[in-house]
């Protein structure tokens, strides 16, 4: 199948999906509206995660080589992100049955929800900067509706301008550095633009350098790395949890798969100025987001500073992305890239479960919540574990794999930085732990069972055994990674 009708595939499957579930608003009949929308949003991502793992087998099976238009490129790294991105999309949508039950305009959220997938989708498949625009705004605006959904609560409405003023500001930073790459290339294309590169000698021009600066501000938005995460705590904590999830367990991961596309393939020879810029940003990622996260008492915003934080340890991957790290750097990057999207929607959705069931997020609500939320209480110690890079859940071995690229590439001093965070992180992820199993409530009433969310329960259990699977057999995921880099080149 050709790259290009792969895409049309994708396209028209979530294009008539979202408009028929957006239709079903219509409905005047609530209870049927949103089964409706529920299950027909559901039938599409099932559809298209179950199309997507069958053109990755073929592709595997096969031995197929890399496929290349002028807008989409078809290689292991592509199914790669598409699958992570659909897998935490899919978890989504089914936690929402439980937590967003009974919300106004729940048929146009499952419908914003399959836009933004499709919008990660693409970014995906991008092999123009163009269409990474295009997907990016395909991604990004429904999450600013999503992020204010509930129009009513003041805290939401706050998170939704934040994002949306950051990500307007993002995706101009990001046009600009677009606009300069054609003036010194005179392609978007991203092939293009490396074989223009290979041709001219202009890697310290100052332009140059303004563009390099301009990708890392414009993606470092969206991947909330320091000093562009202003928005991510506020933005988390206002959402809708299962939103938070999607945000930092989905949209955020797109950002990364773009940016190897860029800096990767389209501009390794100025790699002596990028991985430089990465390896600063990584250190001040991951130190400050595991600093301030170790001072709030909402367990919203202690993950979304965790979020932050894991973003750092990624960097460390794109810092030491040249010779002779590169491959083993790449590699890293992309199973911690899918090992943090597992853990961290697994961890939000918990928290979705105990404010659907308790009302409460901050961290005192959580205390002696083995009692009342067993499963849930289980699904966030191994999730806030696994983050924490305890052996042998998956956190562990991909995190393993980032500090060994750090040394190899001659960073010892990032690989130890990270090391000494990841300790420290362990100080807020235990605490929570310690609030769960060991600490007691103030009211004896807070000590009673309550009734845990069937659904999310179920996705809780499911996202548990993929960290402790892939703990215990990393391979799986690792080979994956290994040959989504190796087909790059």
């Amino acid at each position: 199948m050709s790259v290009d009708i792969l895409i049309i595939d994708y396209v028209a499957l979530f294009t008539v999906g979202s408009l028929i579930v957006a239709l079903l608003s219509l409905s005047k009949r609530a209870t049927i509206r949103q089964n409706l929308a529920f299950y027909a949003s559901l039938a599409v991502l099932a559809a298209s995660l179950a199309f997507t793992l069958l053109n990755l087998s073929i592709y595997l099976i096969f031995k197929s080589k890399p496929s290349y238009t002028n807008l989409f490129h078809e290689d292991p790294l592509s199914y790669f992100f598409a699958l992570t991105v659909q897998i935490v999309s899919l978890f989504v949508i089914l936690s929402s049955r439980n937590y967003m039950w009974g919300e106004r305009n729940l048929a146009v959220y499952f419908s914003l929800l399959l836009f933004s997938t499709l919008g990660m989708v693409l970014l995906s498949f991008a092999a123009d900067l163009l269409m990474i625009v295009v997907a990016w705004e395909l991604m990004g605006i429904p999450t600013y509706v999503l992020a204010g959904l509930r129009k009513d609560n003041p805290f939401s409405n706050e998170a939704a301008l934040k994002y949306f003023l950051l990500g307007a500001f993002s995706s101009g930073i990001l046009l600009y550095a677009i606009s300069l790459t054609y003036g010194l290339t005179g392609t978007t294309n991203l092939i293009a633009v490396l074989q223009a590169l290979q041709a001219t000698a202009i890697q310290l021009d100052p332009l140059t350098l303004l563009t390099v600066a301009l990708f890392i501000a414009g993606f470092g938005l969206k991947m909330s790395v320091v000093p562009f995460h202003m928005w991510i705590p506020d933005a988390y904590e206002g959402a809708p949890t299962t939103i938070s999830a999607f945000l930092s367990a989905g949209t955020k991961k797109a950002g990364f798969v773009v940016a190897i596309r860029v800096f990767v393939v389209a501009l390794p020879f100025l790699s002596v100025n990028w991985t430089t810029a990465f390896a600063i940003l990584a250190l001040a990622t991951m130190t400050l987001g595991n600093v301030a996260a170790l001072t709030q008492r909402s367990v919203s915003r202690m993950l979304a500073y965790s979020s932050i934080a894991q973003a750092g340890y990624i960097l460390i991957g794109f810092a030491v992305a040249t010779e002779p790290a590169k491959t083993l750097a790449l590699i890293g990057v992309l199973f911690h890239v899918f090992n943090h999207a597992i853990m961290q929607s697994s961890a939000f959705l918990a928290v979705a479960a105990v404010d659907r069931a308790i009302g409460r997020v901050s961290l005192d609500s959580f205390a002696s919540l083995w009692r009342r939320m067993p499963i849930t209480s289980f699904a966030l110690a191994v999730s806030l574990l696994a983050l924490a890079g305890i052996p042998p859940l998956n956190g562990f071995w991909s995190k393993l794999v980032l500090f060994t690229a750090a040394i190899q590439g001659e960073m010892a001093w990032l690989a130890l930085a990270g090391v000494l965070n990841s300790a420290l992180s362990l100080g807020y992820y235990a605490w929570v732990i310690k609030r769960m199993y060991i600490d007691e409530p103030a009211g004896y009433g807070e000590q009673s069972k309550v009734e845990e969310p069937a659904v999310i329960s179920a996705v809780l259990l499911v996202a548990t055994a993929l960290i402790i699977i892939v703990g215990l057999y990393p391979s799986l995921i690792f080979d994956l990674a290994k040959a989504a880099i190796l087909a790059l080149g």
